[in-house]
């Protein structure tokens, strides 16, 4: 019997998986945005959720009917005998998409809709109601509405097919497997992996790359790990089928394992390492993947290996703060690969063609993929010494040593004074004033006396002004990076008319208006000598006292938009034993300790800042015990949650989004590392206690589900003051708590 299939897929990966399907067998092909349809028997079905490395989903097509009403849904679902499919005791789940419909626009409510038709049915029908089961039904049914015209389908793959099933469930990876097979099949590592060469990883972090690398050159079946399938509850399943195709996946398992080529990965962090050699082990794969603890600048390949193809993932570096961090990162992989590696191949995927440029390496033509809803870029790279360049644009640590950046302040300004009425930006200046009008009032209801009036509301004008009211009133302009395509004497002219005019909108000396512009510092010991200019200014919040520094530092101490929680901290602590992890100057610690806490613990790995953190707390009068520890606060907590002898009532969990400090012995990236901190952090609650947990990293996904003993909930909205409230993803926040 032969059927209509639709099998989905990511964005740009259309070709990848027509090739696919022609590869095993399958010859009607449309393909569209998205997915690809086509049409054939069971046995194709199988072939494609089994074999399928970029697939999302394989659907059935059972129904076409056109929507122009609710009711049209309703008898439409219910005129399909679902006793066909499976039975009345039985469960099932709904997904529904709606796209271009003025009848049903809520996802929610048309599942409802389909839910209700097919119950109703099965009730009338045997005076039994199936189950909902969202996690592994009997059948899932999947609904497309598009205009009037609705497409109903069976999901045969159950849950998305890039879940291979060799992944720790607790572990969530920035990059999906069905995207690292495809990045692997973009860039020629099937054909290499057939003459024998290498593959190599040198940040490879839970090891999806690896996985991927192994199977596709031991002829390995992506699904064949996988323990739950969409038809494997359908009444039509053809069991002797899908069990011959089962039988010879593993026979060709065993056959092209024994062919694999050397495959290696290194990582910096060891808790991803010993995550990495899990999944190897899961996948059945253990022995035949090297893996080990090694930093970037240490990866070089044995004499022996055969040359081949460096692959990875590296950090995208999308926080403000974090972009030079991870340049310097990039110019380290492009130096490795100079060093160690001429004459192979590489490839990584970047979402910054900056980035890529700091590898001093000429690529091919970027291949748009896309990771989620990030586009990306994948760069291949031949290592040959014709392929090296010198960036034009110096190193983030050159630009301090031969541009410092108060020579480029000093040349701004130079330019208003010498040419101040050239310089005008009144579509600027409108919008400051408009802004300042409504944020200036709300923050005098609120006894509010640092806030933001202006974040890169207009694209000319990329900068974000901060009001802080101190002794004075004074006005902090942070520029933000102009796209390279941006001449810099234009961007410079820009500026120039931003600073221009804020003095007069604000009515400010232009003395007390200060641009900060934001570069890498070189090192620690430079924190340490800056500080010593103790250019502070004192600001109240919530009745606290806070130091902070304009001119010194690239932030100013306070972190604008944590207000609510610090005040939803200070409000809570009364009594109370208080944890401050990455406590940055300890604003939040002092809030806690103005609200009445009885302990405080406040955990930085800077000296610098910890210092800030005392002299924040003397300008206040507290009760309590207040202690001060100075460590890697990854390491700290994972220690204390071993024995659990401490114990808070209130956590404040705020750490950055990555980070390769040479005081840490491990990389931090947020995504990854998430779950360890929470349940670490979890580990330090009393029964009764709350964890504040915040991250500022904007692609951030929170995986509830990884946390079934405790209750999490999304508190971001909340937490969003007014003067941030045009960009709502400055930040998210959860609050959690024990069962």
């Amino acid at each position: 019997m032969s059927y209509q299939f639709f099998a989905t897929t990511p964005k740009a990966l259309e070709d990848i998986l027509i090739t696919e399907l022609r590869a095993l067998g399958i010859s009607q092909l449309k393909a569209t945005t998205a997915g690809v349809a086509f049409s054939g028997d069971l046995e194709s079905a199988y072939r494609v959720c089994l074999w399928s490395r970029v697939a999302n989903r394989v659907l059935l097509v059972l129904s076409t009917f056109d929507v122009r009403s609710q009711d049209d849904l309703y008898r439409a679902v219910q005129q399909i005998n679902w006793f066909e499919h499976f039975n009345a005791d039985g469960s099932f789940a709904v997904s529904f998409s709606s796209k271009n419909s003025t009848v049903i626009t809520n996802s929610h409510f048309g599942a409802l809709k389909v839910k209700d038709a097919i119950v109703d049915q099965m009730r009338a029908k045997f005076g039994v109601r199936p189950s909902i089961d969202t996690q592994h039904p009997n059948l899932r049914i999947n609904v497309h509405l598009n205009g009037e015209k609705a497409e109903l389908s069976l999901d045969l793959s159950g849950e998305s097919l890039h879940r291979r099933g060799y992944r720790d469930v607790s572990i969530e990876a920035p990059m999906k497997e069905n995207l690292a097979a495809a990045m692997l099949l973009r860039c020629g590592w099937q054909k290499l992996a057939e003459q024998g060469a290498s593959l190599l990883d040198p940040m490879c972090g839970s090891g999806t790359l690896l996985l991927e690398a192994a199977m596709i050159a031991a002829d390995v079946a992506p699904a064949l790990g996988r323990e739950y399938f969409g038809f494997l509850g359908w009444k039509k399943h053809d069991k002797e089928c899908w069990q011959n195709l089962r039988r010879d996946a593993e026979w060709r398992k065993i056959v092209g394992i024994k062919k694999l080529p050397m495959i290696i990965g290194f990582d910096k962090n060891k808790n991803t390492v010993h995550t990495a050699l899990k999944h190897v082990a899961n996948a059945g794969l253990e022995g035949k993947i090297h893996i080990e603890r090694r930093d970037i600048s240490d990866a070089k390949p044995p004499a022996s290996w055969q040359k081949g193809l460096v692959v990875c993932n590296p950090p995208y570096g999308e926080r403000l703060g974090d972009e030079a961090e991870t340049a310097i990162l990039y110019e380290q992989f492009g130096q490795t690969l100079k060093n160690n590696f001429v004459g192979w191949q590489a490839a990584l995927i970047i979402s910054n063609p900056e980035l890529g440029f700091r590898l001093g390496i000429r690529s091919h033509k970027p291949i748009t993929l896309f990771n989620g809803a990030l586009e990306c870029r994948l760069l291949r790279l031949n290592i040959e010494e014709k392929a090296f360049f010198i960036p034009k644009e110096k190193t983030f640590e050159s630009q301090i040593e031969e541009t410092p950046i108060e020579q480029r302040i000093e040349h701004i300004t130079e330019i208003i004074e010498e040419n101040a009425e050239q310089f005008t930006a009144p579509m600027f200046a409108n919008r400051l004033q408009k802004n300042f009008k409504k944020i200036a009032k709300w923050a005098k209801q609120n006894d509010v006396f640092a806030y933001r009036v202006y974040d890169a509301d207009l694209p000319e004008y990329a900068a974000a002004v901060d009001i802080y009211q101190c002794e004075k009133t004074w006005v902090v302009v942070q520029e933000y990076q102009s796209p390279k395509s941006i001449d810099e004497e234009k961007a410079n002219a820009r500026l120039a008319s931003l600073l221009a005019e804020i003095p007069h909108v604000l009515n400010v000396p232009k003395e007390q208006v200060l641009l900060k512009i934001r570069r890498k510092q070189r090192n620690t010991d430079q924190y340490e000598k800056q500080a010593e200019s103790d250019v502070f200014h004192e600001i109240v919040e919530g009745g606290c006292k806070l130091l902070v520094n304009f001119e010194n530092y690239l932030d100013t101490g306070l972190f604008l938009d944590h207000r609510p929680i610090r005040l939803q901290i200070q409000k809570e602590a009364k009594g109370k034993r208080f944890l401050n992890l990455f406590a940055y100057t300890g604003s939040a610690t002092v809030h806690a300790a103005v609200g009445g806490a009885s302990v405080t613990t406040t955990v930085d790995m800077s000296n610098t800042y910890l210092q800030w953190a005392k002299n924040n707390l003397t300008l206040n009068s507290t009760t309590g015990r207040h202690e001060f520890i100075q460590a890697d606060c990854v390491e700290w907590l994972a220690k204390e949650a071993r024995t659990a002898a401490r114990q808070y009532d209130l956590i404040f969990l705020d750490p950055p989004t990555f980070s390769n400090s040479k005081k840490m012995d491990d990389v931090f990236d947020v995504q990854c590392d998430y779950i360890q901190l929470i349940q670490n952090s979890a580990k330090l609650l009393t029964e009764n206690g709350v964890l504040y947990f915040s991250t500022n990293f904007r692609r951030f996904k929170f995986d509830e589900s990884l946390f079934a003993d405790l209750n999490v909930l999304d508190i971001t909205a909340k937490t969003i003051p007014d003067d941030f409230a045009r960009d709502m993803k400055i930040h998210y926040c959860w609050k959690i708590t024990k069962l």
